[in-house]
């Protein structure tokens, strides 16, 4: 069994910065991708960013793109998303899933959710 715990949300004025974590037990993760969504009141869930476990290639969505930077730690088995120069609009609950295989953009594709963090920036 996969469980996946996302920590480190919180209030945060515009332009400041967080720093995600999700920790991730159960089976071996040598192949899979892990990636964060966000999920804002009233909106469908979306794609943030994504890397490889193995390997550390990464994906990001063009809305956070040179702002956010996922990362990970292989030995710690956790996945970071390093968040900064917040907006308003990034206010969401946060959520890491895994998937098995490359990277992808598609929340239907990842087979394992954390419960979420609540990211709130305010103006």
């Amino acid at each position: 069994q996969v469980q996946l715990v996302e920590s480190g949300g919180g209030l945060v004025q515009a332009g400041g910065s967080l720093r995600l974590s999700c920790a991730a037990s159960g089976r071996t993760f040598s192949n899979y991708a892990m990636g964060w969504f966000r999920q804002a009141p009233g909106k469908e869930r979306e794609f943030v960013a994504a890397i490889m476990w193995s390997g550390g290639s990464t994906y990001y969505a063009d809305s956070v793109k040179g702002r956010f930077t996922i990362s990970r730690d292989n030995a710690k088995n956790t996945v970071y998303l390093q968040m900064n120069i917040l907006k308003p609009e990034d206010t969401a609950v946060y959520y890491c899933a895994r998937r098995s295989g490359p990277i992808s953009t598609q929340k239907r594709e990842y087979d394992y959710w954390g419960q979420g963090t609540q990211v709130t920036v305010s103006s």
